[in-house]
């Protein structure tokens, strides 16, 4: 099949993937709060806030078995069309007035098909060497996605919530378009059969021939932390902003993960040059500070201090995820493929999101303040991680 392919631009074909992933990703952080607002103009309970939350992730649980194989089964731009057609549906549907949890839910089973497509795509452009560099592309591309999809939900939320949701559509249907652009690479595992059954033990399989490996294991353990301590953050600040700052816009709390985002593409650019896969060690550093820093930030009560330490927040997560990445999707192209890797990838890290954001739920329901859930969450996040690089550095396992 190969064969007949036509000879790919590796510069051009990266360059598609990361204009598809930005408007992917600017389309998925303005639905999260022009949603939060919907649900809010619906009257509906607290927590119905982080269970949009766990209904996105919900879907990166349950198709976990399958992503990596689709993902695999097929040339990955085509698999990133079809994930973005899916959100797009979720999008359509939240306009047509269907139950917001289960139109999100659907916006998260089209991001748990096109996230093993997205980063798998990537060992198949460029070479080990230039993985933590095309990482960071990736992650710079994202987080100003990021920051400018939490922006401009934020504000689009306070001025027209249909108007919010129709922009969003819009987006996800640039994205599709850009997909087009992606050239047609051969599929990884063509032959793979979709027999749910074979697919969820072959899932299996597959992570415990991941799990065998240290460096696997050490990815894996770390980024899904991050992930679940970022999931959490990003609700706890739109309950902290009211009681801490006073402020009570849908702005101001989108506004500040943008500050996180920020942070987040500096952490990127710097982990390009401070960290390969040969020092991927020196990660524990910026995510032995991320606990500190944001305990620190429950006790602030200036707009401008929360910005600064967000984005000393982004900062430090930039630096620890981003090789991180790199490390499992080189171990995962050698062994099980790269679409299977980043599928048990979010696997685990969705397991965490639930989690984490699960006893931040709770702890809103037995009326926990923002403030003292945000130190216990900063505590939670440091004692989680000392034992990871205890394991990593000392021990060697």
């Amino acid at each position: 099949m190969s064969n007949t392919l036509p000879p790919i631009n590796p510069k051009r074909a990266l360059s598609a993937v990361l204009v598809a992933q930005f408007l992917s990703a600017l389309a998925d952080n303005a639905l999260l709060f022009v949603a939060i607002a919907l649900v809010r103009q619906q009257h509906r309970p607290d927590e119905w806030v982080p269970l949009l939350q766990e209904y996105f992730v919900l879907a990166f649980v349950l198709l976990a078995p399958f992503a990596g194989p689709f993902a695999d089964a097929l040339p990955k731009g085509r698999v990133m069309i079809l994930s973005n057609g899916l959100k797009l549906l979720g999008a359509m549907a939240m306009i047509s007035g269907v139950h917001p949890l289960l139109a999100y839910g659907m916006v998260g089973a089209g991001a748990a098909a096109y996230s093993p497509a997205k980063y798998g795509i990537l060992s198949e452009l460029v070479t080990s060497e230039r993985l933590v560099k095309a990482n960071s592309l990736m992650e710079g591309s994202t987080i100003v996605a990021i920051l400018l999809g939490v922006g401009s939900g934020g504000w689009l939320a306070d001025q027209s919530i249909p108007l919010g949701l129709w922009s969003v559509a819009g987006c996800y249907f640039a994205a599709i378009s850009a997909n087009l652009l992606i050239p047609l690479l051969p599929a990884v595992h063509p032959g793979i059969h979709f027999r749910p059954s074979e697919m969820v033990v072959d899932f299996f399989r597959a992570t415990l021939a991941l799990a065998k490996d240290r460096d696997v294991r050490f990815s894996l353990a770390c980024t899904s932390l991050f992930w679940g301590s970022g999931a959490t953050l990003r609700l706890l600040l739109v309950a902290w902003v009211p009681l801490a700052l006073g402020v009570s816009d849908t702005s101001t709390p989108a506004n500040l993960n943008g500050a996180v985002a920020v942070g987040i593409a500096v952490g990127a650019g710097l982990a390009s040059w401070w960290i390969k896969l040969e020092t991927v060690n020196r990660t524990l550093i910026p995510g032995l500070l991320l606990g500190p820093v944001i305990m620190f930030l429950t006790q602030v009560q200036g707009l401008t201090e929360a910005a600064v330490l967000l984005v000393a927040v982004g900062l430090c997560g930039g630096l620890f995820v981003v090789p991180l990445n790199a490390l499992l999707q080189e171990r995962g192209h050698e062994t099980v493929g790269a679409g299977h890797a980043v599928a048990i990838q979010n696997l685990f890290e969705n397991l965490t999101m639930l989690g984490m954001v699960g006893l931040y739920t709770l702890s809103i329901k037995l009326g926990m303040d923002a403030i003292k859930v945000g130190l216990a969450f900063g505590g939670l996040i440091l004692v989680g991680l000392i034992p990871i690089a205890v394991a990593r550095v000392w021990r060697k396992d």
